[in-house]
């Protein structure tokens, strides 16, 4: 299966293990009125879903542990040089981030007038910084996310990883 099928598959792993222990709590017990009888017939018994939890619990793990391999192993070509995935990912975080606090910054202006500060004097605070190359960095930084996103995620269709997936997909 390809690494982006696992990363969907561990999702909907975990979906899968959320209904099964809301199933725990409706199976687990049951409210009858004093003296009433236990009724006999339930649709799955507490065990069958501890069964059916771990089963699934272990595929997780397995799952998990040859995405991280895999995340690892694999590496794509960026304009820093080769990068495991799992470094190119962070990678891509880190220079969202840069992006964000350029943007920001560009959208300051080159002075501000302060108010509130001591008894007539005008106070102006002063960019130290050019707003409009803070600009231009924040879409030149954006830009290069984007191409490590677009070859992380090239990598992740063209990546196999050793799990059968039949059992859930």
């Amino acid at each position: 299966m390809y690494l982006a099928d696992a990363i969907k598959l561990k999702s909907l792993l975990h979906k899968q293990i959320d209904k099964l222990l809301e199933e725990v709590e409706r199976v687990a017990f049951i409210e009858l009125e004093k003296d009433e009888p236990l009724p006999t017939i339930q649709s799955r018994s507490l065990e069958d879903i501890e069964v059916e939890l771990e089963s699934i619990r272990r595929d997780m793990r397995r799952l998990d542990r040859l995405v991280y391999e895999a995340n690892l192993k694999t590496v794509i070509e960026t304009h820093d040089g080769p990068l495991p995935l799992v470094e190119a990912i962070e990678f891509a975080i880190q220079l969202r981030a840069q992006a964000r606090m350029y943007q920001e910054l560009s959208e300051r202006p080159k002075r501000e007038f302060q108010y509130g500060f001591g008894e007539g004097t005008a106070v102006i605070k002063h960019a130290l910084y050019d707003p409009e190359l803070y600009r231009l960095k924040a879409i030149d930084v954006e830009k290069r996310a984007n191409r490590i996103s677009n070859a992380i995620n090239a990598a992740n269709y063209r990546t196999e990883i050793d799990f059968d997936p039949s059992r859930y997909m």
